[in-house]
């Protein structure tokens, strides 16, 4: 029967030894984990910065969108020839149209390069992560 008046971790602790297994180092192991949740933070800053330049950059498409309608709206003119319409519309449909994937292109590099930035974080530390596991082992 266990002796009541041994914790927990005594128990632990006593099992550990009788099986020989070696001792932890927690200072160690809690010291990767704060690495580890540093550089998970970092991860997703850059995330967080890359969603803010992502929005910054919509707003300003969402802006020359409505420049863009406005401009076309007082250049309006009723009456005119059918021809002239088409064409008009014609310019703006390809304007329109040159906007659109210059702007997926834009959008497209910014997403790419917040995700190749957070990934970057954790691939550093994931190669840390193994020097330091090796070098624990070597020192054994």
């Amino acid at each position: 029967m266990a002796d009541p008046t041994k914790t927990f971790t005594d128990m632990f602790k006593s099992l550990g030894d009788q099986l020989k297994v070696p001792a932890f180092d927690m200072n160690k192991i809690m010291e990767h984990q704060q690495k580890n949740i540093d550089a998970m933070a970092r991860s997703w800053q850059a995330v967080g910065a890359g969603a803010q330049e992502i929005a910054r950059k919509q707003r300003e498409i969402f802006d020359a969108a409505v420049k863009d309608i406005t401009a076309l709206a007082q250049e309006y003119k009723p009456g005119g020839s059918a021809q002239d319409a088409a064409v008009k519309h014609a310019e703006f449909a390809k304007k329109a149209m040159e906007a659109a994937i210059a702007n997926t292109r834009d959008i497209a590099d910014l997403t790419r390069k917040s995700a190749g930035e957070a990934l970057s974080v954790v691939h550093e530390r994931m190669k840390e992560s193994l020097d330091e596991i090796r070098s624990s082992l070597e020192k054994k």
